[in-house]
């Protein structure tokens, strides 16, 4: 199915109704028990942190006095989902004046940014990985993201006095932030047309899937992610039952001598094998119920009352995602256009989307069977791979 652009994607027509409706009614009888008080609580469709999870944020590029240059500003940021949900547009951080050379200086001896981050993420790499060795059975994957490090308006701190005071170890700590992928689409055509060809990977795959989100009432902190593709009749086939990510670290990194921001992301993902025949019957009949759709955001619709399964499972979003993948012994890349649709917010958004995979770098801290300053070299050239070609886009996003 070709891509279609988000603009293109709501239906007008009363015979096809936006999958918002359709969940409120049914949701507020199933869940409706005065004897129960806690039964409306339901936690699904949240990003998922580990018990010991590692969440941290710095910015490369600093003042020696570790401030930010007199050419960095933070600037609203036009992202219509974080508008709809929060009031307010976020904030991010734009340099007016792009450095040409990205070396820093410690001491004296020359630098270079990618090492600088390097040293500064490496403990927290080897922490997270040695925690998810000892406490699950799930092999943990460590991937490299792109695009924006946003900062959530803080009601107490406002954007003239954080203008004024621009450290980074104290303003910016006060706000709340979140990472944005989504990438111009002239990125993405330099990333498989010249980059590519350049790091040593192979075209592995194309993949045109559907993601069906479901809460479970048994999984109230999990969601439920059914992966699909498309039959010769139209309809969606059912080929993968996996709970949401999981979280072990999470560092993002605002790169003020680039135009793109970088997040460093450790995650374990859980394939649900051991459902019983009554639970694969329930999600089987609301993959089966849904609709193709190109005309509303997400691509997937539902008949009025089909979005649910009796008091178990309900449908809380879709995906559609379309993605290319490149692979090598140590990286995998992926370049993806993702069309969502959230029905708990009844927000949607098409977006580009790159990601690094760095294959090699975690199965060889767990096997333990090369020294740890062999791995640490191996993640430097990754860094120094990321600084050379990922980090720079011609089209700024504010």
């Amino acid at each position: 199915m070709a891509y279609i652009p988000p603009h293109m994607r709501h239906s007008k027509d009363p015979q096809r109704p936006s999958p918002v409706p359709e969940m409120l009614v049914p949701k507020f009888n199933g869940n409706l028990n005065l004897g129960s008080p806690n039964n409306n609580a339901d936690m699904s469709g949240k990003i998922v942190y580990a018990d010991h999870a590692i969440s941290r944020w710095f910015a490369v590029g600093l003042d020696d006095d570790g401030s930010l240059p007199s050419s960095v500003h933070l600037e609203p940021f036009s992202v219509d989902t974080v508008e709809h949900k929060r009031g307010a547009k976020p904030l991010v951080l734009v340099n007016n004046n792009l450095a040409k050379d990205n070396d820093k200086v410690c001491g004296n001896i020359s630098r270079s940014t990618w090492e600088l981050v390097a040293e500064n993420v490496w403990p927290d790499v080897l922490s997270a990985c040695k925690i998810v060795k000892n406490e699950m059975e799930e092999n943990p994957t460590l991937v490299a993201r792109f695009g924006h490090v946003l900062f959530r308006r803080n009601n107490f701190l406002s954007l003239e006095s954080v203008r004024e005071d621009l450290v980074a170890e104290t303003a910016l700590r006060q706000f709340k932030r979140s990472f944005y992928t989504n990438v111009p689409a002239t990125y993405m055509e330099k990333i498989i047309n010249e980059i590519v060809p350049k790091i040593g990977v192979d075209f592995e795959e194309y993949k045109d899937t559907y993601h069906v989100k479901l809460s479970d009432s048994k999984r109230q902190n999990s969601t439920v992610s059914c992966k699909c593709t498309v039959k010769q009749n139209n309809k969606l086939e059912l080929y993968k039952v996996e709970l949401n990510p999981v979280r072990h670290m999470v560092v993002d990194i605002s790169c003020l001598d680039k135009n793109l921001d970088l997040r460093l992301a450790l995650c374990t993902k859980s394939t649900l094998s051991a459902l019983s025949d009554g639970e694969m019957n329930c999600i089987r009949n609301l993959i089966n119920s849904a609709i193709l759709d190109p005309e509303v955001k997400g691509g997937i619709r539902w008949p009025m009352g089909k979005s649910y399964s009796g008091q178990r499972y309900r449908v809380i979003g879709v995906w559609h995602t379309e993605f290319k993948s490149y692979k090598s012994p140590s990286l995998k890349l992926k370049v993806r256009n993702a069309d969502r649709f959230d029905f708990k917010t009844a927000t949607g958004e098409a977006t580009i989307e790159i990601n690094l995979k760095l294959r090699r770098i975690v199965s060889e801290i767990q096997d333990g069977k090369i020294g740890i300053d062999s791995v640490y070299s191996g993640f430097e050239d990754n860094l120094r791979l990321i600084w050379d070609h990922f980090l720079s886009c011609e089209q700024l996003l504010t």
